[in-house]
């Protein structure tokens, strides 16, 4: 499995005011958009463009265009709504879906509750969004999912991720590539990312 960890020094900045404690809801829903439109840039850098005849103000060129159609973009919520935004602005006519999903605060595993994707969605190239791999057992079973539905291509893009959650998706979606901004250290005996930023969800979305 290819993980992909955003090594530079804006986005280490960026992450210092994401994961400071003091920081805002509105700030902290701004940076998990823009980390994951960089996230997103990252993703997409190898991509096959399709040659097109354009007139400039000056002349005729033929350049690439993206078919943006042959994408969609699935959060797995609720936290990965946060990061809908900052990708949608990079591919703005990608389809969209939606994975529902909550982790069990007793037994710590993942419990499903909803999905829909877009018609077609075996014939696209999936954006599957989280901003946290932790334990790796939601990313697992979305990764079933989409499977489920014939999806033959599937990257996973997530804000701040653990080795441990690193090593699950790997040992049961090896062909998965995963971009992530950041590994984290460890989780601790509650699965929480560390040092981590906290409960993501919580945070995009003030409930906490």
């Amino acid at each position: 499995m290819e993980v992909v960890e955003l090594n530079h020094p804006l986005i280490e900045h960026k992450l210092a005011i994401l994961r400071e404690e003091k920081t805002g809801t509105k700030e902290f829903r701004e940076l998990i958009s823009e980390i994951a439109m960089f996230l997103c840039y990252e993703a997409m850098k190898d991509v096959k463009l399709k040659k097109t005849v354009i007139k400039t103000p000056i002349e005729e060129m033929t350049t690439g265009k993206l078919e943006e159609d042959k994408y969609a973009f699935v959060p797995i919520l609720r936290a990965g709504m946060g990061m809908l935004d900052g990708v949608i602005t990079v591919v703005p006519n990608a389809k969209i879906g939606h994975i529902g999903m909550y982790r069990d605060e007793t037994t710590f595993e993942p419990v499903n509750y909803f999905f829909k994707v877009p018609k077609g969605i075996e014939k696209r190239e999936v954006f599957l969004l989280d901003p946290m791999l932790a334990t790796g057992g939601s990313a697992c079973d979305a990764i079933d999912l989409l499977k489920s539905k014939g999806v033959k291509k599937i990257n996973f893009l997530c804000i701040i991720s653990a080795p441990e959650g690193l090593k699950a998706v790997s040992e049961k979606h090896p062909d998965v590539k995963i971009f992530t901004a950041h590994i984290d250290r460890e989780l601790n005996k509650n699965k929480y990312i560390c040092p981590g930023l906290g409960d993501a969800g919580d945070r995009i979305f003030g409930t906490k």
